[in-house]
């Protein structure tokens, strides 16, 4: 199981010094939510903040493209530094084409569905994805209540992959803590994605990590 500490939820101003103290609690990949204030209601992070944060860490950057086009900014973000893109269903008329786009760059290939975008509208590319993320709020804003029913639809998109012998990682973003981590991942979640529960914990963003380590039973 893996843990991405989402840097939507970090203190920008001390950027490096965040991304290092997730590092210290054990991180594996570091999530960077881009959004464009069209696809969701927000504007977030863009390339620059992506290379500050390449620069900051060795580990692997996983780019969530909240945005409307994607297809126009992903050279941007592979040069920036990241080591996966993904795009949404909802965003990519002709998914498979963006997909294979990513792929030729050289980086992780991976689609995101929103909490009401069915599973079956990306069945066609579940042999063709590297990561499947499942949206367990609706995108836009951080430090949301965890979607009721995302825990069954982790447990379908699971039996989904399972069923092509995909090895493309099965994430979860939005509301994810200590208290849902092991539910996720006996629903076969293999990455977590979470943001306040790691960077607002009281005791600071390692020990974010490290709790939900913990509930893991790792």
């Amino acid at each position: 199981m893996k843990i991405a500490p989402s840097i939507l939820s970090c203190d920008f101003s001390r950027l490096a010094e965040e991304i290092h103290a997730v590092e210290a609690g054990g991180a594996d990949w570091i999530h960077v939510d881009v959004m464009d204030g069209h696809f969701v209601p927000n504007i977030t992070i863009g390339p620059v903040i992506t290379q500050g944060a390449r620069r900051a860490t060795g580990l692997p950057l996983d780019v969530h493209l909240m945005i409307e086009a994607p297809e126009r900014y992903l050279e941007a973000f592979v040069r920036a530094g990241a080591d996966s893109l993904t795009v949404h269903r909802e965003a990519c008329p002709d998914l498979a084409d963006t997909l294979a786009r990513i792929r030729t760059l050289g980086v992780r290939a991976g689609v995101a569905v929103n909490p009401d975008t069915p599973l079956e509208t990306v069945r066609d590319v579940v042999s063709d994805i590297d990561l499947l993320l499942i949206m367990s709020v609706h995108p836009g804003f951080g430090g949301q209540k965890y979607l009721a029913g995302s825990t069954e639809r982790v447990r379908r998109a699971r039996a989904m992959l399972d069923a092509v012998g995909s090895a493309a990682d099965l994430e979860v973003d939005g509301g994810v803590d200590a208290r849902n981590a092991a539910e996720l991942a006996d629903a076969g979640a293999s990455v977590l994605v979470a943001g306040s529960a790691v960077f607002a914990h009281p005791a600071g963003a390692a020990e974010g990590v490290q709790a939900i380590r913990k509930a893991l039973g790792a």
